[in-house]
C-alpha cells in the first residue's frame, strides 16, 4: 500500500493512494488523526453510549439512540451493501482504527474524559451518518402539531406553520455558463447546521489513478457526499424539507405469558422487546425497555404509560438502505448524467441537488426516499391499527430545468410535493434577486452573495409598527426609527439591534397570552423533543404568520405591538450594536481551557447570511454556516471553501482556529489541487 499525505498552508489534507480502497484507507486514518475525539464522539452517539462519559445530561439521547435502534439499523444497511462499496467502505474503517492507535494520545480531551478509543466496526460509519440526520426530517413537529390540535383545536395547527428553521437548511445556488464571466458554471452555497466544534465538515482532496476530488466530507464516513468537485462535474446540496418519517401512536399490552403485543391494522401482533443498560458517568446504571412493533421501534413511553406510546417508522430501517452506494460513484463522476445515475441509489437523508459539468451539462433535483401514504401522516401521529395509514411505496424524486440561475434556500418550490413546512421565501428571493443583476458572474463575486444581510422578514412587522398612531413620543421616536432602518442585520449596526429587541418583547408578549400560554404547559414527551415544544422558539420563528393568521383581532394586535413598543421604549432603546448582542455560540462535547470569548455576528435566521438566534429567547446564535464553497466549473483552482474553525480538532493546533477570521469576514480561502504547492508529510502509511 502506497499512500502520501500532504497539506496545505491551512492545514488541509491532500491525500494520494494506489488504489481508491487506499484511499479509503487514507481518509480514514487522516479522519482519526485530525479529528480523533470528534468522530470517537459521533460513534458513541450512533451506539447511544455518550452518558457513559458526558453524565446524564446525554441520557435522553443515548436512550432515543438505542430505542431507535440506529446501530442496529446501520448494521442491517452495512450488510445490504453491494460487495465493492462494502470493501471501501471497509478500508475507510481500517484506516479509522490506524489512526485512532497512533495518535489519539495527542487529543487531551480523552484523558479529561476518561474515555478511552474504541475500536470501529465496518458498519460504524453508516450508523454516524444515521444519527448525524435521524432528526433532519423533523418528525418532533408532529408533536408539537399534536400538542397545538389537542389544546387549540385542529383548526390552529396552521398558525404554527413556520415555513421556518428546523434543525437544519442551506443555500445553494447554480449560475449557468451563459450567466458567467467565464462561460463555465458556478455552484455556491453554505450549509446551515448547528455550529459544532470542531466542525461537522471536513475540506479534504482525494486523489487515486481513477479520480482527484476535493469536497467537503463528515469525519467518520468516507466519500463525499454532500459537496465536491472532480474538475470536470461538481455537485452541492441542500436540504429539501421533506417529510418521510412518521410517528404513529400504538396500542400495546402484555399478555399473561408475558409476551408484548400491539394492535395493528390486521389486529394485535407480537412486538419484539429486549433491555439494554446504559452506563451514566455520576450516577446509576439505567435499564430501558427496547420495543419495536411492525410499524418501528417505540421511541416514546410504553405498554406501562403513563404517556402515549409512539413508534417511528423511517426509510432506512424499512429499507434497510441509506444510499452509501452512491459515494464512491461520486467521487467517479465525470458528467453531471453521472452524478444524477449515482444519487437514484440515494436515500437517507432528502436533499436537493445541483450539479454542473465542464460541457454545459446542469443538474436540479430531489434526491432520497419518501414513501407513499396518507397525507395525515405527514401532518400528526397517525394511529398504527388503521390500515389507511400503512406506507403504499416511494415517491418519485422532482426534477427540473436549470434557466439560467437555479436557487435552492429550502423553500417551497422543487420539494414541495414531499414536504409539509419549508422556509420562508426570504433567502430564495434574495439570493435571486442578487443573481438577477446583469452582471458576468465570478467565483470571486459570491462573497456578496453569501454575506448578505438584508432581512426581508422585517417587512410584515415592520408594516403594522407603521400603522401605530397614539404612541407616547418615545415610543414613537421608536417607531419612527425603525421605519427608517435599512433592514441589514450589519454587526454594528444599533438599529439592528432596535428591531431585535423589539421582535424579543413581542414573542414574549404573545407568549404570555392565555390562548398561547397553555402551550407551554407540561407535555408528555422525553426531554430531547422539548426544543420542538418550547413556545418562545415557536411563536419566535412563526411571527408573522402568528400576527396575521386569524388569532388576534387587530384591536388586540395592535394593542400588543403598541404595548411591546412603549415598553422597549421606557427601557430605553438598545444602544448596543447587534453583534454585542449576537455572538457565536458554538456546541462542544467536551470544553476544554478556560470558556471562549466567542466572537460576534452579523446576520439573522431569515437573512443570507443565516446565522440563528432564537427569538424571544436568545440573541446568541447556535447556527450558521457550517461551510462555505464556490466550485468553479472554468477552473477548479478558482474555486473557494471555508469553514468556522479550521482543519484540525484538536486544541492548540496551529489550524484548529485558523479559518475564523476569513469565515467571521465572508472570505473564501483557496482549493488548491497542485501537488507541487503542498507540503507532503514524512509519517506516511506505506
Amino acid at each position: 500500500m502506497s499512500i502520501e499525505t500532504y497539506r496545505d498552508a491551512w492545514g488541509i489534507p491532500h491525500l494520494r493512494a494506489d488504489s481508491a480502497n487506499e484511499l479509503a484507507f487514507a481518509q480514514g486514518r487522516n479522519a482519526a488523526v485530525d479529528r480523533a475525539w470528534q468522530i470517537e464522539v459521533e460513534r458513541h452517539r450512533a451506539l447511544g453510549t455518550t452518558a457513559a462519559f458526558l453524565g446524564a445530561e446525554a441520557l435522553g439521547w443515548d436512550t432515543f439512540a438505542r430505542r431507535a435502534r440506529l446501530a442496529d439499523t446501520a448494521r442491517r444497511c452495512f450488510d445490504r451493501l453491494d460487495a465493492p462499496t462494502a470493501a471501501w467502505v471497509t478500508a475507510f474503517v481500517a484506516g479509522v482504527n490506524a489512526g485512532l492507535a497512533e495518535t489519539a494520545h495527542r487529543a487531551p480531551e480523552f484523558a479529561a474524559s476518561g474515555l478511552n478509543p474504541g475500536r470501529w466496526q465496518a458498519w460504524t460509519p453508516l450508523a454516524v451518518w444515521l444519527s448525524t440526520h435521524i432528526l433532519f426530517a423533523g418528525f418532533p413537529g408532529k408533536l408539537w402539531r399534536e400538542e397545538v390540535a389537542g389544546r387549540l383545536g385542529p383548526d390552529r395547527i396552521g398558525l404554527f406553520a413556520t415555513d421556518g428553521p428546523g434543525t437544519a437548511g442551506s443555500n445553494g445556488w447554480l449560475i449557468a455558463g451563459e450567466r458567467t464571466a467565464s462561460g463555465a458554471a458556478l455552484i455556491a452555497g453554505d450549509p446551515h447546521r448547528f455550529i459544532e466544534d470542531p466542525g461537522i465538515y471536513q475540506q479534504v482532496h482525494l486523489a487515486c489513478p481513477e479520480f482527484d476530488v476535493v469536497g467537503l466530507a463528515v469525519p467518520g464516513v468516507p466519500g463525499l457526499a454532500h459537496f465536491g468537485h472532480t474538475g470536470t462535474v461538481a455537485w452541492a446540496i441542500t436540504n429539501a424539507m421533506a417529510d418521510y418519517q412518521d410517528l404513529y401512536r400504538e396500542r400495546l399490552r402484555r399478555r399473561a405469558d408475558g409476551v408484548l403485543e400491539a394492535l395493528g391494522p390486521d389486529g394485535p401482533r407480537p412486538a419484539a422487546v429486549h433491555t439494554e443498560t446504559i452506563e451514566v458517568a455520576g450516577a446509576d446504571p439505567v435499564r430501558i425497555e427496547v420495543i419495536e412493533t411492525e410499524r418501528g421501534p417505540v421511541v416514546i413511553g410504553g405498554p406501562d404509560g403513563p404517556g402515549p406510546a409512539l413508534s417511528l417508522r423511517y426509510p432506512p430501517r424499512v429499507r434497510e438502505e441509506l444510499g452509501f452506494e452512491a459515494l464512491p460513484a461520486l467521487l467517479r463522476a465525470r458528467t453531471v448524467a453521472d452524478v444524477d445515475r449515482a444519487l437514484d441509489r440515494w436515500a437517507e437523508p432528502v436533499n436537493v441537488v445541483q450539479a454542473a459539468d465542464t460541457a454545459g451539462g446542469l443538474l436540479h433535483r430531489v434526491a432520497g426516499a419518501v414513501p407513499l401514504r396518507h397525507p395525515d401522516n405527514a401532518l400528526r401521529v397517525v394511529p398504527a391499527w388503521s390500515a389507511e395509514h400503512a406506507w403504499r411505496g416511494w415517491q418519485p424524486m422532482p426534477r427540473e430545468a436549470v434557466d439560467g440561475i437555479a436557487v435552492m434556500a429550502n423553500q417551497r418550490g422543487l420539494a414541495e410535493p414531499l414536504g409539509v413546512e419549508f422556509a420562508p421565501p426570504y433567502r430564495a428571493e434574495r439570493i435571486r434577486a442578487l443573481l438577477d443583476a446583469p452582471t458576468p458572474w465570478r467565483a470571486a463575486d459570491q462573497r456578496a452573495v453569501h454575506t448578505d444581510t438584508h432581512l426581508a422578514a422585517a417587512e410584515p412587522l415592520l408594516a403594522l409598527l407603521a400603522g401605530l398612531a397614539g404612541l407616547s413620543p418615545r415610543a414613537a421616536g421608536l417607531r419612527d426609527r425603525l421605519l427608517a432602518w435599512d433592514r441589514r442585520m450589519a454587526a454594528d449596526s444599533t438599529d439592528a439591534a432596535c428591531f431585535a429587541a423589539l421582535r424579543t418583547a413581542l414573542v414574549r408578549r404573545l407568549a404570555a397570552r392565555p390562548e398561547l400560554a397553555r402551550l407551554a404547559e407540561p407535555n408528555p414527551y422525553p426531554e430531547l423533543f422539548q426544543p420542538w415544544l418550547a413556545l418562545l422558539p415557536r411563536i419566535g420563528y412563526a411571527l408573522n404568520g402568528v400576527l396575521t393568521g386569524g388569532l388576534l383581532s387587530e384591536p388586540d394586535r395592535t394593542e400588543l405591538l403598541a404595548g411591546a413598543v412603549e415598553e422597549l421604549a421606557a427601557d430605553g432603546p438598545p444602544t448596543v450594536r447587534w453583534g454585542e448582542r449576537h455572538r457565536l455560540a458554538p456546541w462542544r462535547a467536551w470544553p476544554t481551557g478556560p470558556e471562549e470569548h466567542w466572537p460576534e455576528l452579523a446576520g439573522d435566521h431569515d437573512c443570507v447570511l443565516a446565522t440563528s438566534s432564537i427569538p424571544g429567547l436568545t440573541d446568541r446564535s447556535a447556527r450558521g454556516p457550517a461551510a462555505r464553497y464556490v466550485w468553479d466549473l472554468d477552473r477548479r483552482d478558482d474555486s473557494g471553501w471555508v469553514v468556522p474553525f479550521g482543519a484540525s480538532g484538536r486544541p492548540g493546533d496551529t489550524h484548529r482556529r485558523d479559518q475564523l477570521p476569513y469565515w467571521l469576514r465572508g472570505e473564501l480561502i483557496p482549493v488548491i489541487t497542485d501537488w507541487t504547492r503542498l507540503t507532503k508529510e514524512q509519517d506516511d502509511h506505506r
